[in-house]
């Protein structure tokens, strides 16, 4: 393949595939190099897999509710973790084929191999050179563990092989309180494995103390759950020593989930001569993906910015539109979202709690305990906080462990999107009885701290203050 191609897309997962569907809009000159297997990381051992596993984990822990609800017997269930373990990789390998469809049909211009920059327009895969007029570098990331641990082969899992295990044993501790982290606990310790937690300062990305509280409250009720101190682990007979702070316990293996890397070792940045950051990054615009004025860009894990699918798949959009034109154009980004599916769901929407000025910023807040329709269905727990202006009332942000966060994390999304108010939002209609009157409570406690914009308002109809109707 001697010719200038006009796109080399290095990367076949999320964002290097939303590229390659708009690069191919425009032009048959391409390839797309890939190192690893083929489909990507959400559909082998991320987004999929996980929610697979969750929802298994969720079907057997409801049987804690039966008895209240005047289903006998439920003491009788057993979860056959095998079969379970299976569905999730029968599922996860329809996931991974659909994805892999994409390139399978590209012939030549698929290529398996690890790619090395030499310069801004050329680069090395399998001891061939290749130049393009443009390149996008979508490589994804993979899960971060230190060195040491090493030591602990198998006895040690992450993502990239905790959906292959045949079966899992009965103590294992998970190092590490993010998103991935934190699903997993929960869904492990629904499995009836038993589960120590242990985590930094910093849990599930929230930043609203309430919201912090609450969650790890509900959490901590299911699995001990240890925060703020580092976690150390050493090979023992028995399996593994965990020991953080005053805490150590032997478990049979440990998950770890202490964030992930991007793949961008040995890709040959400093080939492209800009300066890098300390962690080997290049400057990367948010809105262009473009590197520098390079005719190189950079999307999803890789550019280690926002780490979600979605936003992976808008990265390799803009990164393929902008690799087929002269002038790169500027994109406004989405509404910050992030949903992590515990039970109840954390999410985080528009601008998180501490990047606000208090003195500019109105809070209002429901808990779900007496909520109607959370009691009707035993779901009757979490706390939603609604961030607003103080001035203006327009919606800025919200922090949530509450059941059907990530739906109503969605609509408060558009919300924010769309600059709308505390009393436009209370002009929509809520269905009696849904969980979304939770967060209309929390949108009246707003209400009242703002001026009344109109005496006969529709938005300012108040409570009837019964838990049947509100």
């Amino acid at each position: 393949m001697n010719e200038i191609l006009d796109v080399i897309i290095v990367g076949g997962g999320s964002a290097g595939l939303s590229a390659l569907r708009e690069v191919r809009k425009h032009t048959d000159r391409f390839v797309i190099i890939n190192h690893g297997p083929w489909g990507t990381i959400c559909a082998r051992v991320g987004c999929m897999p996980s929610k697979a596993l969750i929802e298994a984990a969720n079907a057997f822990h409801r049987r804690n509710t039966f008895e209240e609800f005047g289903i006998r017997g439920s003491d009788q269930l057993t979860l056959d973790i095998p079969a379970a373990l299976q569905r999730v990789r029968q599922l996860r390998d329809d996931f991974v084929s659909s994805t892999v469809k994409t390139t399978e049909e590209l012939g030549e211009r698929a290529i398996s191999g690890r790619a090395r920059l030499l310069a801004p327009d050329r680069l090395e895969v399998n001891g061939k050179e290749l130049r393009a007029h443009k390149i996008i570098i979508a490589t994804g990331s993979r899960p971060i563990i230190p060195a040491s641990w090493n030591s602990l082969s198998d006895r040690l899992l992450t993502t990239d092989i905790l959906f292959e295990q045949k079966t899992l044993p009965a103590h294992m501790a998970v190092i590490g309180m993010g998103f991935i982290g934190v699903e997993m606990a929960q869904a492990l310790s629904r499995f009836g494995i038993k589960i120590t937690a242990f985590g930094g300062n910093q849990f599930a990305g929230l930043t609203d103390p309430q919201v912090i509280a609450t969650a790890t409250e509900l959490l901590g009720k299911e699995f001990p759950l240890h925060l703020g101190k580092k976690a150390d682990l050493n090979l023992v007979h028995e399996g593994i020593q965990v020991r953080a702070g005053s805490v150590e316990i032997v478990v049979d293996r440990v998950f770890a989930a202490l964030g992930r890397r991007p793949n961008i070792d040995h890709l040959g940045l400093e080939t492209l001569g800009v300066s890098l950051d300390q962690h080997g990054m290049p400057p990367v615009n948010p809105n262009t993906m473009q590197i520098a004025d390079l005719p190189v860009f950079m999307a999803g894990d890789a550019n280690d910015q926002v780490p979600l699918l979605h936003e992976a798949a808008d990265e390799g959009y803009i990164a393929g539109i902008n690799a087929m034109r002269s002038d790169p154009l500027c994109f406004t980004r989405r509404t910050p979202l992030t949903i992590i599916f515990t039970d109840p769901n954390i999410a985080i929407v528009g601008s998180r709690f501490q990047t606000l000025d208090p003195a500019k910023t109105l809070v209002g807040e429901v808990h779900f305990d007496r909520q109607g329709r959370a009691r009707v269905s035993q779901r009757n727990k979490g706390i939603q906080r609604l961030y607003a202006n103080a001035e203006s009332g327009r919606l800025l942000g919200a922090e949530m462990c509450a059941p059907a966060g990530d739906h109503m994390a969605h609509l408060l999304a558009l919300a924010i999107d769309r600059s709308l108010t505390v009393q436009q939002l209370l002009r929509l209609p809520f269905y009696h009885p849904v969980l979304e009157e939770g967060m209309r409570t929390a949108l009246r406690a707003l209400a009242a701290q703002l001026p009344v914009v109109n005496e006969f308002d529709l938005s300012m109809c108040g409570t009837f203050n019964t838990e049947a109707l509100d």
